[in-house]
């Protein structure tokens, strides 16, 4: 069967203090797939790859959003919020004018596993206030599946009998992920709201899928949909241990986009003035 998806195998790096992550988009392989710009996946039982954290550390421009899949990790940033992050739960960050923030492990041993998804915020946005919000793991809408289950972190997910509706995160691009589930050999089509028009993507979390034709192995991103008014149609099918799968769908902003580590905004001239704002302490006034 023929199938145009295009596949990204993740790139091993190290983050804040020494994390290992595995990174698709916001590499040389998928630059961006607007409006994502950095997808990072972290998932290892060793203490030394995660240990050291995400300690303080500046935004602009941008927003992130962090799901924990297993683990225990404390948020705290410049705007006074201090969020507990714990399985099955995420956090929604508004960078804007400028965040300095930290993620720490609140664990010495066991799993630490999950994603985050940088999210990037319209030229007009990119210097408003910074905002912060946290999604316990029984805020997050729960959709059945005759072969599986659908755990909506953000948006609405359309179905036979209704949209069901998770958190809405973000307006500006009417973001949708979800966390799922599908049983050895389940099968799931994507709707076609979630592709047309808009850029979407997914990754396999564990065991074996395919998507649209196209075996999906771990650590890879299938890119579904880049923004075409009528996209083909997705669909996956799971293998014989089924297949648990981060999916996310957003709307592309069209903008030209600067960015330097931290900072993203859409001139270089921005750029150069984040840099300056944080050197001289203004980034969060």
């Amino acid at each position: 069967m023929h199938s145009d998806v295009v596949l990204v195998p993740a790139s091993r790096l190290m983050e804040g203090a020494g994390v290992v992550v595995h990174r698709t988009i916001g590499t040389p392989a998928l630059r961006t797939l607007d409006p994502f710009l950095m997808l990072d996946h972290f998932n290892t039982t060793r203490p030394g790859d995660y240990i050291a954290g995400f300690p303080d550390h500046p935004h602009r421009g941008f927003s992130t959003l962090t799901y924990l899949i297993e683990g225990h990790m404390l948020h705290r940033d410049s705007l006074g919020h201090e969020g507990d992050l714990v399985t099955g739960g995420a956090q929604w960050m508004k960078a804007a004018r400028g965040v300095i923030h930290s993620e720490m492990p609140q664990q010495t041993e066991g799993r630490m596993s999950g994603f985050q998804l940088w999210v990037n915020l319209p030229a007009r946005e990119k210097l408003s206030n910074p905002d912060y919000q946290e999604i316990l793991p029984d805020q997050m809408a729960l959709l059945p599946l005759p072969d599986g289950e659908i755990r909506l972190i953000a948006g609405s997910w359309p179905a036979s009998g209704g949209e069901t509706k998770g958190p809405s995160l973000d307006p500006h691009t009417q973001l949708v992920c979800a966390d799922i589930t599908l049983h050895p050999g389940g099968s799931l089509e994507i709707p076609a709201s979630l592709l047309a028009g808009r850029s979407a993507f997914a990754f396999l979390i564990s065991g074996g899928a395919r998507v649209s034709g196209s075996d999906l192995a771990l650590e890879t991103l299938a890119v579904l949909a880049t923004g075409d008014p009528s996209p083909p149609s997705r669909s996956i099918i799971s293998g014989a241990e089924g297949a648990r799968i981060f999916f996310a769908s957003g709307t592309p902003l069209k903008e030209p986009v600067a960015a330097y580590g931290p900072f993203v905004m859409t001139t270089k001239a921005q750029i150069e003035q984040a840099i300056d704002d944080y050197r001289n302490g203004r980034l969060t006034r």
